[in-house]
């Protein structure tokens, strides 16, 4: 008796054991948004992000420096795949507008591939890449869905944080099938962006610099679309 008892014992301890490894697991691949919100607006409606700075920081600069210099204006959603994933084409093809050297300079560079243990689970941001694992530019795919294949073999660096109805939009929208790609038939433009700080940005004063932001970016899309006439 007093040996099954302990059998039992020592059952239980090992399931417990498992049972906290797994909890302990699954909450470390749940990272720490930063402060920082990107929000990209289109005919659909408003898709808001934000950045996982301490899973894939290099990532996190290179596209957060980009919507700063706006080069994500005028870009586009080059694929709509409902229950995958929604992505964004790279700056350098996909904008309508011409870029200037600064945007054209960063859109160029890539970036390592930071892969991590953080699931691809619908609204996650994950970059997008060629065969090459450190071959990331600008493009980078909203999940749609959950995607366990592309699990450390495609870099989370964020996720949505508002903008889910947005998303239902577009996985609503026609479309055409070109290879392994699931295509818009009409072009879904990222007309503007901007960003702001939950932290910092919660005054009246600040809240004039995010308008002052969003009408600079609507002078500089105009001003570009205006180079394409001439």
């Amino acid at each position: 008796m007093y040996s099954r008892e302990m059998s039992s014992i020592a059952f239980a301890v090992v399931c417990m054991g498992l049972l906290c490894g797994a909890i302990n697991g699954a909450i470390a691949t749940v990272p720490e948004l930063g402060s920082t919100r990107v929000v990209f607006q289109t005919d659909y409606g408003d898709i808001e992000f934000g950045f996982y700075p301490s899973v894939a920081p290099k990532t996190v600069q290179h596209i957060f420096k980009l919507v700063r210099l706006g080069g994500y204006n005028t870009n586009h959603f080059f694929r709509v795949d409902k229950g995958f994933v929604a992505q964004v084409a790279d700056v350098s093809g996909g904008r309508a507008a011409p870029m200037n050297e600064m945007q054209k300079s960063e859109a160029e560079k890539t970036i390592i591939g930071e892969f991590s243990d953080v699931k691809h689970v619908r609204g996650i941001l994950s970059m997008g890449r060629f065969s090459d694992p450190d071959s990331a530019q600008s493009s980078f795919s909203i999940l749609l869905g959950d995607a366990p294949h592309l699990d450390r073999e495609y870099a989370v660096f964020g996720k949505v944080t508002k903008g889910d109805e947005t998303l239902r939009k577009l996985e609503q929208v026609p479309t055409r099938k070109e290879g392994i790609f699931v295509m818009p038939t009409e072009r879904i433009t990222i007309l503007s962006t901007y960003y702001y700080d939950t932290e910092a940005e919660t005054c009246e004063e600040d809240r004039l610099e995010l308008k002052r932001r969003l009408i600079a970016s609507a002078v500089e899309i105009e001003k570009q679309r205006l180079k394409c006439f001439l």
